[in-house]
């Protein structure tokens, strides 16, 4: 296979010869995981990895995660992302179900070190396949509790539903507004903003000329 540069590549794996790349991802939370950034970057490195990507962001924060998103858009078919445990690269069962389907839709495999495991063999095929039955069954899991916990509470004359929004507090608003209460105190007295103050009495004078304009 002829990669990037146009020079062909290849590496070992399981004693047959590989196209692509090795590309290594490391993250650590925090400055303070310094000593853990460096043990991923030696790990990475004798495994073979050519280019290794690296950031210190919390595995929650995706939209901050701008460099594995850097390595997913690098990656090119038959290429292999590596990396040493598989909590430096996903946050949850479901966030891994997602990486593992876009890595193969784009022909890419993926290896954990720590696990011994990778998606280029059967037997890490069907873990990780294992791994996306897990993430759908623990979401279905999670939606039949809520309706329960919906259920339930709705027996018992507790269930509330979602919170009024601002158009629900409009008498209020109006109320307050005849009192003499300034649109920010409304907005903080009610938990509701200040746009939303500002349009429910901008309704209210719509309504005003309205009825003035029908006699």
């Amino acid at each position: 296979m002829i990669i990037r540069d146009g020079t062909p590549k290849g590496y070992l794996m399981h004693g047959v010869i590989m196209s692509g790349e090795l590309i290594g991802y490391a993250r650590v939370s925090t400055l303070a995981q310094g000593a853990s950034l460096e043990g991923q970057r030696k790990a990475l490195g004798e495994i073979g990895c050519v280019k290794v990507f690296e950031e210190h962001v919390s595995s929650v924060d995706l939209p901050a995660r701008e460099k594995l998103a850097e390595a997913l858009r690098y990656l090119r078919e038959g290429d292999t992302l590596v990396v040493t445990k598989l909590d430096r690269l996903a946050r949850s069962t479901s966030h891994l179900h997602d990486l593992l389907r876009k890595l193969e839709a784009n022909g890419v495999s993926l290896k954990v070190l720590d696990m011994g495991v990778d998606t280029s063999t059967l037997t890490g095929k069907l873990i990780f396949n294992l791994v996306g039955s897990i993430a759908q069954f623990e979401r279905e899991i999670m939606l039949e509790r809520q309706r329960e916990g919906i259920a339930k509470a709705r027996a018992a004359g507790k269930y509330k539903g979602r919170k009024p929004t601002a158009r629900a507090k409009a008498g209020q608003v109006r109320q307050m507004k005849m009192e003499g209460t300034g649109a920010s105190r409304i907005a903080q007295k009610l938990g509701i903003s200040r746009a939303s103050v500002y349009r429910i009495l901008a309704d209210v004078e719509v309504d005003h000329q309205e009825i003035e304009g029908s006699w």
